[in-house]
């Protein structure tokens, strides 16, 4: 027995506007200290891959959308404006028709790879050497992070990934290691096999919800693309906490002094797997959102079938 589609939703103007204002308001204070340096030209070596990996800028992150089948009441002049908007009346929705016209692959895609990730169990044992992986063996002038002094220094950073197993499955990280770091790891993940190696245990992955959530546009209810940008941001402090970076100096999202997880230890290693596990949770919360909204603008569109 087929499944009744979902029923489209009617938000009245006062409704639609205070979700809407809350999100501008989030968005603004989740951005405020990038939009803030920008004006300034000063460089932030944790932050600033939230912006210069990623493709959202701060005004499209700021830009609230509803999600597939939620009608806007007293929004038609407004919106049918906007990319992937449709007038009915005086209410605008998303044009789900030409929305899949234009996005469909990306859909299928996004759809894919997130059910595939949530069906593989995760992995806890990395410990982030992939970032130890894309400094290896490098001179101070090479470092990505130049301004970054290593915390332990270049010949022990060096023996740390030797006396290691590196096993990284995320091709984005993969791809960044240095040429004699990428024979010494057990996988050789590509874009191809991604699919089938991508894991929730993986930071990377985890960080790449917001990605994967941001290319879905529209569809995505502005709350949920706000929730994984989070993700992100907190995932990329622990990144770089347990990286071979010395990030003393830097404060984190709460304001407090970033402290390194030396996961060449023991102890790191506990720190680094306990906090791995709560961000795959969450993670895996938020790609089950994302996957609900795929499939009700699926339900609510032919073209989405």
């Amino acid at each position: 027995m087929t499944a009744a589609a979902p029923a489209p939703v009617l938000l009245t103007a006062d409704a639609w506007r205070d979700r809407e204002r809350a999100h501008e308001e989030r968005a603004d204070a989740l951005t405020a200290g990038h939009r803030a340096r920008t004006r300034l030209r000063e460089k932030h070596p944790i932050e600033d891959f939230l912006w210069t990996y990623y493709s959202v800028k701060p005004g499209e992150l700021r830009r609230w959308h509803p999600g597939a089948g939620v009608q806007l009441d007293g929004a038609a002049a407004e919106r049918s404006a906007w990319r992937h908007y449709r007038a009915a009346g005086s209410a605008a929705a998303v044009d789900l028709p030409a929305f899949f016209a234009r996005r469909g692959g990306t859909v299928d895609y996004v759809e894919q790879l997130l059910a595939a990730t949530l069906a593989h169990t995760p992995k806890f044992g990395c410990f982030g050497l992939h970032e130890w992986a894309m400094v290896y063996r490098l001179t101070p002038e090479q470092l990505r992070h130049s301004a970054l002094p290593l915390r332990i220094g270049h010949a022990a950073t060096d023996a740390v990934v030797e006396t290691h197993t590196i096993g990284c499955s995320h091709f984005d990280a993969y791809r960044f290691f240095t040429p004699d770091a990428v024979p010494l790891n057990t996988l050789r993940p590509s874009r191809e096999t991604q699919p089938a190696l991508e894991q929730s245990g993986c930071l990377h992955a985890g960080m790449d919800v917001y990605k994967w959530a941001s290319k879905l546009g529209p569809i995505v209810p502005g709350e949920l693309l706000l929730d994984t940008f989070v993700l992100a941001r907190d995932i990329r402090e622990v990144d770089m906490r347990a990286s071979p970076y010395d990030v003393t100096g830097y404060t984190g999202a709460d304001g407090a002094p970033l402290t390194p997880i030396p996961i060449e230890t023991s102890a790191g290693k506990r720190t680094y797997a306990r906090l791995q596990r709560g961000f795959a949770e969450r993670g895996n919360a938020l790609r089950e959102r994302v996957l609900d909204a795929i499939a009700r603008a699926r339900a609510l569109s032919p073209a989405g079938e």
